[in-house]
């Protein structure tokens, strides 16, 4: 049975263009059942929501977000959950606008916890 992302926060292993998530963005992912959502903020995003679906290790959903700049926008994206050798969960993405023109990949991994 694949690993929960419930409760788990993620972040960019690398900045994207200026306007969109990046290395000081922060996702907060819930999952029940085979639903998964998600909140985010950071960097050039004042505020983000991600809703979709799950499939064994295969995530499938909608973003929007409000950028810092005012202006909106939405996609679509597709990821595959993969365990890292240290136990941390990574998602390896593949995203497309909706909203506008442009797509591409990125990767977000689990942020360690720090110790007591």
């Amino acid at each position: 049975m694949p690993r929960s992302l419930d409760g788990l926060v993620l972040a960019p292993v690398a900045d994207q263009a200026p306007g969109q998530v990046g290395t000081r963005t922060r996702f907060t992912y819930h999952e029940q059942d085979d639903e998964i959502w998600a909140e985010y903020a950071g960097g050039d995003v004042v505020r983000g929501y991600l809703v979709g679906t799950r499939e064994g290790d295969l995530l499938d959903f909608r973003y929007v977000q409000l950028r810092r700049d005012g202006t909106t926008s939405s996609g679509h994206c597709a990821s595959a959950v993969v365990e890292l050798p240290d136990g941390r969960l990574r998602l390896e993405e593949s995203w497309e606008w909706e909203s506008q023109a442009g797509g591409g990949t990125s990767v977000v991994e689990q942020i360690a916890r720090s110790a007591p």
